[in-house]
This record gives structure tokens, C-alpha cells and sequence, in this order.
């Protein structure tokens, strides 16, 4: 009777275990099935990311993420909070006229077209340089908040010091261009490149949505319109709803390309609550930079929050 008892009991942990091995076969089966991945798993392909939960602080992912690189627009983040604190400071009004200089007029990349002594406002250049990136608009207003664009970047970096970013962070000129680009123009801020590592990156942009939330407003539109130019551009962010890499919940954040950067995109997102903020530096195409933001989406989620077109990206 004993021995039966014993068997029956060995039996029981017997099929305990294997009922425990089978449901975690079914968990990872469907983990698989959901696209779903743990951090040591993820292997971005770009240079530097970083994940964060921006209501915690909490680092979910990291990959060269102390390391200075050159982030291109994504700098831009910095001239917005500028321009920001102005307004809510009172020494700026979204009306405010603003004439271009010829600086203005011939700094390459995104532009609006921007011709020397045309006057724009306050809010069209805020917008065109926050949504599709124009460098054009971020010089305009970085000269009519700064007086140059080199006092410009003094307050750039006096800021990042206040915000508390590393001693890697150095902000070099209003529009993330390489020195290459625009040294051989008369009124750039010609002394030295910008560099930001992917933690100082989604640290600003931690930051700016935080002190400044009214600009998810802007960074979720899909186009700007700019009636002094007649003209409407596209967002650089193929996140947003109906673009190619659409992910839900996602409202900004800063895209940025130079041949020295690579392609980056930082990115934020919320959905149940949970707002994330990643960072993407160095990928090697436009399309990259979105399906390396969503793998890292994923992963903070914990779930595949993908659609067909984004799936099909990677």
C-alpha cells in the first residue's frame, strides 16, 4: 500500500513537471507567434539605441548607448526647447514676424525654400522645423531668439548643462548639420560638430515632452502647411497613423540624416498608460531607423504592436 501511495505521489510530480514544461513550451511558442523578444535577445541594427520607460526612468534596452555620436536633427529637440521656453516666457509670441538672413536662405538640406528677407512667423517656422525637419526655419529662429546662430549655440549648451545632460553632450549649431556642411557659410556657427550619445538624446527628449507636452500636438501631424510659402509638407516620421511604419500610440518624435549620422529617428509612444521614448543612431536607411524603433516598441510593450507594411520591413 505504501509502495502504491509512493508511485501515485511520484507520478503526480512526475506530470506536474511535464504539464510545467509544456505550458512553457506553449508560453515561448507564443512569444514567438507575437513577435515578442527579451533585451538580451534584441540586437538593434544601428549603431547606438537606447529604450526607456519615460514615467520610470527604467533603461529597457541599451546598445553603445554612452557613446558620443553625431545625431543630425535629432539636435533639434534642443533648438524646440528653446524656442519654447521663449514663448512661455513671454520674450517670444507665435506671431512674431521673422525675416531670414542669407545664412538662413542658403543652409542646404530639408528646407522650406526659404529666399533671403522672406518673413515667416514664429509658429510657421516652429512647425516646418519640428515636422518635416526643415533647417532653413531652425537657423530663422535660432538667429531671431539668439541674435547668430553662434549666441544661439552658447544657449544650446547652457541649457544642456541646466537639463543635466553628460559632459559628452555639445550642441554645435541650430539645425544638427555637419560643420563640413555649413562652415563655408558667412553667419554659421562654424566651431565644432554636434555630438550627443543615445541616452543624452532621449534624455532631452524626455525633457522637452515633459515640460512641454502641447508639442506632442505638433509632432503627431502627418503634414505642415506654411501659408506664408503656400506650401504643405510632409512629416519626416513614417510612424505616425497612415504612414508606412505605422505603430500605435505613437505621436512623435525627431527624425535626423546626414552622411556623418546616418540615418536616426527618436522616437516616443504610449499606449495603456505607458509612454516609452526610444533612440535610433546610425542606421543604414530611412526604413531601418523605423524598423529598428519598432522592434525596440515591441519589446517595451511586450507585445507585437506592428502592422502588415511595418511587419514586412523587417
Amino acid at each position: 500500500m505504501r509502495y502504491e501511495t509512493r508511485r501515485r505521489s511520484g507520478g503526480g510530480i512526475w506530470q506536474i513537471a511535464v504539464m510545467a514544461a509544456i505550458a512553457a513550451a506553449i508560453y515561448m511558442g507564443y512569444q514567438k507567434l507575437q513577435g515578442g523578444v527579451s533585451a538580451d535577445q534584441l540586437n538593434v541594427n544601428a549603431a547606438s539605441a537606447i529604450l526607456i520607460d519615460a514615467t520610470t526612468g527604467e533603461v529597457m534596452y541599451a546598445k553603445n548607448a554612452d557613446t558620443p555620436m553625431a545625431p543630425a536633427s535629432m539636435s533639434k529637440m534642443m533648438t524646440e526647447i528653446l524656442v519654447l521656453d521663449g514663448i512661455h516666457g513671454g520674450t517670444l509670441k507665435w506671431q512674431d514676424p521673422v525675416t531670414a538672413s542669407l545664412y538662413a536662405a542658403q543652409v542646404p538640406g530639408a528646407r522650406l525654400g526659404l529666399n533671403h528677407g522672406d518673413v515667416t512667423t514664429v509658429r510657421e517656422l516652429f512647425d516646418a522645423m519640428t515636422i518635416y525637419s526643415a533647417n532653413d526655419a531652425a537657423v530663422a529662429l535660432a538667429e531671431h531668439v539668439g541674435g547668430s546662430e553662434t549666441a544661439f549655440t552658447e544657449l544650446m549648451n547652457d541649457r544642456a548643462a541646466r537639463i543635466g545632460l553628460s559632459e559628452e553632450a555639445v550642441f554645435g549649431n541650430a539645425s544638427g548639420l555637419s560643420l563640413s556642411d555649413i562652415s563655408h557659410l558667412e553667419g554659421a556657427a562654424a566651431e565644432r560638430d554636434t555630438l550627443l550619445t543615445a541616452h543624452d538624446t532621449a534624455k532631452l527628449a524626455g525633457y522637452l515632452i515633459g515640460k512641454y507636452p502641447e508639442v506632442l500636438e505638433v509632432t503627431s501631424r502627418r503634414s505642415v502647411k506654411v501659408p506664408t510659402k503656400g506650401q504643405t509638407f510632409a512629416a519626416t516620421n513614417w510612424m505616425l497613423e497612415d504612414q508606412p511604419y505605422a505603430y500605435p500610440g505613437n505621436d512623435g518624435l525627431k527624425t535626423g540624416y546626414t552622411p556623418v549620422a546616418g540615418y536616426c529617428f527618436t522616437g516616443t509612444a504610449k499606449r495603456d498608460g505607458k509612454r516609452l521614448i526610444s533612440v535610433v543612431m546610425g542606421a543604414s536607411s530611412k526604413e531601418e531607423r523605423f524598423t529598428e524603433t519598432i522592434a525596440l516598441y515591441d519589446l517595451g510593450f511586450g507585445s507585437s504592436g506592428r502592422g502588415i507594411q511595418a511587419a514586412s520591413g523587417r
